[in-house]
């Protein structure tokens, strides 16, 4: 068994990776991946220790069957993709794991170390189609009405709320929004989607109103140094909002209303998706407002739209209707 312990050093960060049965691999190679991945993808985070994990499982597999990666079949690839699921990975992170690989080996022709990309015809595994839980906007206005907006933190969560379904945020571009990205007289927000990507959402006039509401009770909390810019802020601690820290609010407030649906924040961006479609808004706009890189991401809310129409016809079309 090869170990090769790979420390790289991008934009003054060092990364250290311990890959195992590396086989023929240079680390050369392997530090100008990380840097293709880095400069050139935008991956950052998360994102890159997946790919590197990723990679990690695929030199380990060729190195116990003694394959060269460089001569590698669309065979020896979809045996891959069958072991994985055969250990019990799931159909949907075996998807994520190959698409890795393609980058891996589209790398790889890109720095002419191949000829060919074997992974060109490599197929997915079937996922079905999870529709993720939408909220109505009675749903929506009940959470917000269960919130105590006497208090200082209730105030802040009333415009979080809001921010989350009238832009459709991520959580996390909702914790990292700056102060300075907020373009209020224009109707604009700037975010800072996945891989770095920025984008310019519309700010409907409620969300507007709530930021205001909001911003009156900032001045009153002392911001950490680092933190001043951050539109959310603790107001106990003046620290920018954790990710966690929002679930667990959402649960309580959820909780509090009445609501039995499984939510998350999440699930206010998948109502709003939900309900721009419902409204007739064209899905290359949905699209473009999600940071969604590829449209079929999106389509996803067309199934959703697709059994509201079924209703819809169920309840009042001539043929349907009990006379």
């Amino acid at each position: 068994m090869h170990y090769l312990l790979c420390k790289f050093n991008l934009n003054d960060t060092i990364l250290s990776y311990q890959f195992t049965n590396t086989g023929a691999i240079s680390p050369q190679i392997l530090r100008r991946y990380m840097q293709y991945l880095r400069l050139e993808r935008s991956y950052t985070g998360n994102t890159l220790d997946a790919y590197v994990r990723d990679l990690q499982k695929l030199l380990n597999y060729y190195a116990d069957l003694g394959i060269d990666f460089r001569h590698v079949t669309l065979e020896q690839l979809d045996h891959f993709s069958g072991t994985l699921q055969d250990l019990g990975v799931q159909p949907r992170s075996v998807a994520r794991i190959l698409s890795g690989v393609r980058s891996f080996y589209r790398f790889l022709v890109l720095e002419k170390e191949i000829e060919t990309d074997p992974t060109e015809l490599l197929e997915n595994p079937q996922i079905g189609k999870h529709l993720p839980e939408v909220l109505s906007i009675q749903e929506i206005d009940a959470i917000q009405q269960a919130i105590d907006k006497s208090k200082p933190q209730g105030v802040r969560d009333d415009a979080i709320i809001e921010m989350l379904y009238s832009c459709g945020l991520r959580i996390s571009e909702l914790c990292n929004l700056k102060m300075s990205e907020l373009f209020l007289e224009e109707g604009y927000i700037r975010v800072h989607g996945k891989g770095r990507k920025e984008r310019l959402v519309p700010i409907g006039e409620q969300a507007v109103e709530k930021l205001r509401l909001w911003f009156v009770v900032r001045v009153t909390v002392k911001a950490k140094p680092g933190h001043e810019d951050y539109v959310f802020i603790s107001t106990k601690r003046g620290t920018k909002l954790s990710r966690i820290t929002l679930f667990v609010y959402i649960k309580d407030y959820a909780q509090r209303a009445g609501i039995q649906k499984n939510i998350s924040p999440h699930t206010f961006r998948h109502s709003f998706a939900t309900h721009l479609l419902e409204g007739g808004a064209n899905l290359r706009a949905i699209q473009a407002m999600l940071g969604h890189e590829d449209i079929s991401t999106t389509e996803i809310y067309m199934h959703i739209d697709r059994s509201h129409l079924r209703q819809e016809i169920l309840e009042h079309h001539p043929r349907n209707i009990k006379r």
